[in-house]
């Protein structure tokens, strides 16, 4: 499918992501350092240490990717599920988990406690108020209905749970913003070519950012879909947000 036609529809972004991520699913670590400038695992940690996570609180990790989330929050002892819609995400997901539970970072028994499951955030296979903490790392943004996915984020957290998203910004200045995206296509465009003679394949980045509400409009969607206290905390000079919100009890 041809990149522009990727944002025709929810059906044609939604297939467009299923494949991309399949594609790029073992080098989706490689690209997230580079696009990062190396800053992603710290943008991350960050984000484990905001959600204050108390010892045997379920959470649940949204496009969980190869886990760094999860594994983070099984670790300070969350009862954690990982779901991703790209079944190598998971697969790889997987192995992280048992290397980390052979070495000094993951418990076994916070191992045994995690969980990985296929499937779409926009459909979430749970009953409502599951879930103390959802999270989420450049998740929002692929969804193919950001409304409805907060709608189901909204459902399956407790009153007063926690939603933390981490996530590409959509600068409000314009030239900020042509320059921004103008790196990330040249960057993705040279990336996609060297590792799947596909210049698309990483240009996907740059044109899901023209299109999303960025970080004041993301906070207006989760105080009109049943959260509370939204707050955005800037990363990287603004370029890149995280969001903390909590679900309306």
């Amino acid at each position: 499918m041809p990149l522009d036609a990727a944002f025709e529809s929810p059906q044609a972004k939604r297939r467009y992501v299923r494949a991309l991520f399949a594609t790029i699913a073992d080098r989706y670590d490689l690209i997230t350092r580079v696009l990062s400038y190396g800053q992603d695992a710290r943008w991350k940690r960050r984000l484990v240490q905001m959600a204050a996570v108390t010892p045997g609180e379920r959470a649940l990790d949204l496009a969980c990717g190869t886990g760094d989330i999860a594994i983070a929050l099984a670790a300070r002892g969350a009862r954690t599920l990982g779901l991703d819609i790209t079944y190598r995400m998971l697969e790889l997901g997987r192995l992280r988990v048992h290397d980390a539970s052979s070495g000094q970072g993951l418990g076994r028994d916070n191992a045994r406690a995690m969980t990985y499951l296929c499937g779409d955030m926009t459909s979430l296979p749970f009953a409502p108020a599951t879930f103390d903490l959802v999270t989420t790392g450049y998740g929002l943004r692929n969804v193919p209905d950001l409304d409805q996915a907060l709608d189901e984020i909204a459902r399956v957290l407790k009153p007063r749970g926690r939603l933390l998203s981490l996530d590409f910004n959509r600068p409000e200045n314009a030239v900020v913003r042509a320059a921004y995206l103008a790196y990330l296509t040249v960057v993705g465009s040279t990336l996609g070519w060297l590792l799947h003679r596909d210049p698309d394949t990483y240009r996907y980045i740059p044109a899901s950012i023209r299109r999303y509400p960025g970080a004041r409009g993301v906070a207006d969607k989760m105080s009109a879909r049943g959260f509370s206290n939204v707050r955005i905390v800037p990363l990287l000079f603004g370029l890149m947000t995280l969001h903390l919100a909590d679900r309306s009890s």
